[in-house]
């Protein structure tokens, strides 16, 4: 399952960041990732309400999404961190055959 980890770096981070200019955290993330039993897709900074950082990344078990995401919070690494869930292509197709399936069960209201 692929998601998408967006957030900004604490001011701690930042500073640590900054005493030591050439740390790859990319090499990080790809660890922890790979840990978990997944992936790391990409990962991008971005300069959106401050420094931070884009991680699309693939793991087998969705529970380890949020571990990951919640890891980075609490290490002091993120704040502001938000966490989606991308679906495939193929997925979305699944996912349009079964909501055509189950669309005469639904009432809406007013119905």
């Amino acid at each position: 399952m692929h998601f998408c980890l967006t957030g900004q770096y604490t001011q701690r981070a930042l500073n640590a960041i900054l005493e030591n200019p050439t740390t790859d955290r990319q090499e990080a993330a790809r660890k922890l990732i790979e840990a978990a039993g997944g992936k790391l897709v990409s990962m991008y900074s971005v300069a959106a309400d401050g420094p931070g950082v884009m991680v699309i990344f693939d793991v087998p078990d969705p529970t380890a999404a949020p571990a990951i995401s919640g890891l980075t919070v609490t290490a002091g690494t993120l704040q502001n961190v938000h966490l989606t869930r991308l679906f495939t292509q193929d997925e979305i197709k699944q996912v349009r055959q079964n909501a055509a399936k189950l669309r005469p069960s639904y009432s809406p209201p007013g119905s």
